[in-house]
């Protein structure tokens, strides 16, 4: 993801974005063209005081668009909108990670940056919390709502240069509150990555329909060693358990990876770093394979690459494998990539159908 710079040339771009997409939580739910040219007139995208970036995806597309504004103050404001259709796929919070990069990039060396919303909009106040900051202010019907005519209560997020630079989150202390401890923000890595013959990268939502067929086609080879493989796959369940997914790699609680043919932009199998400990770190990888690309050694070079990115980028002290007694092929990854048996687990687990009890392989690798 990237900002790119608004210009005035794009003004009917602009102007279209904000007149297409509902803003529930802002003042004006949906501006009219006139107040919106009205305020590019004035100055209210661009000057010294202010700076508007568009938000932009990996491939290209405009999801959202900020505004940045008291440029010339040292603590900037921000207002962050990302479009109906790509709202729920973890846009925001990289956003703002962008944003704050920029922020406290600018040579005038800006002291904090900060932004308010409404309280009971759950969405933004995940994206600041999942951006490393901190809820510093609630006030108490603040927030005007024009078209329901009615106040909402308000809520203050903001990060400090200190805590960006560090890489902590520094909770409020209140006066009758004993001082607090800094908290280590979730670790900031690539979302994506590449092999020699593969990208692998976070899932997104529109990879349900390629990961559904992938489970369609190799359910019979999957449901021996995956719980998940046991009932005929659904559409809607992956998706729904994708959006999780999604989740759960921006919080830095689970990283699941998709894994594709560069060549061909091909769904090839998932992969990713699970039973996280990021106090060590450890992690535990997993992966599954589409019948269809058996026997080319993908899942081993995925292994290979994930590994690498577990101990290059995220500092990992201990990688483990676990699989079946009995799974052959997992187990011929594992030593393929040179992973070394640390024992094995007698009636561990039990099997994928929960109807036997299983023995556990312990692989792992140690730097």
């Amino acid at each position: 993801m990237k900002l790119r710079e608004w210009t005035m040339e794009e003004q009917e771009q602009l102007i279209h974005f904000l007149t297409n997409n509902t803003w529930p939580f802002h003042g004006n739910a949906h501006p009219e063209r006139e107040l919106i040219e009205k305020t590019i007139e004035e100055g209210g995208y661009e000057s010294d005081e202010v700076k508007t970036f568009w938000v932009e995806n990996e491939e290209g597309d405009i999801v959202g668009i900020v505004k940045i504004y008291d440029l010339q103050d040292e603590i900037p404001l921000f207002d962050l909108r990302i479009a109906d259709r790509y709202r729920g796929f973890g846009y925001g919070p990289k956003a703002l990670r962008l944003i704050t990069e920029f922020v406290f990039g600018l040579p005038e060396k800006k002291i904090r940056l900060e932004g308010h919303t409404r309280q009971d909009n759950l969405a933004m106040r995940k994206t600041f919390e999942r951006a490393g900051f901190v809820k510093e202010a609630h006030l108490r019907k603040a927030w005007f709502s024009p078209k329901e005519k009615s106040y909402y209560d308000a809520v203050t997020y903001g990060m400090t240069r200190e805590d960006f630079l560090a890489g902590t989150t520094t909770p409020v202390m209140w006066e009758d509150e004993k001082q607090p401890k800094k908290t280590k923000r979730n670790p900031n890595f690539p979302s994506e990555f590449e092999s020699e013959r593969l990208l692998i990268r976070m899932p997104e939502v529109e990879d349900a329909l390629d990961v559904w067929n992938a489970l369609r086609n190799s359910r019979v080879a999957l449901k021996q060693w995956m719980p998940f493989a046991q009932q005929e796959p659904e559409l809607h369940v992956t998706e729904e358990n994708l959006r999780q997914a999604i989740a759960d790699f921006i919080t830095r609680k689970d990283l699941r990876l998709h894994i594709f043919l560069k060549e061909t932009g091909e769904f090839v199998g998932s992969t990713g770093l699970h039973r996280i400990d990021w106090s060590i770190p450890k992690f535990e990888i997993g992966y599954w394979l589409d019948t269809k690309f058996e026997g080319a050694g993908l899942m081993t070079e995925t292994v290979e690459r994930l590994t690498r990115f577990a101990f290059e980028e995220l500092g990992a002290r201990r990688v483990e494998i676990r699989c079946d007694e009995e799974n052959v092929r997992s187990r011929s990854v594992a030593v393929r990539t040179g992973y070394e048996l640390e024992g094995i687990l007698k009636s561990e687990s039990l099997s994928a159908d929960g109807k036997q009890l299983r023995n556990t392989c312990i692989y792992a690798k140690v730097q």
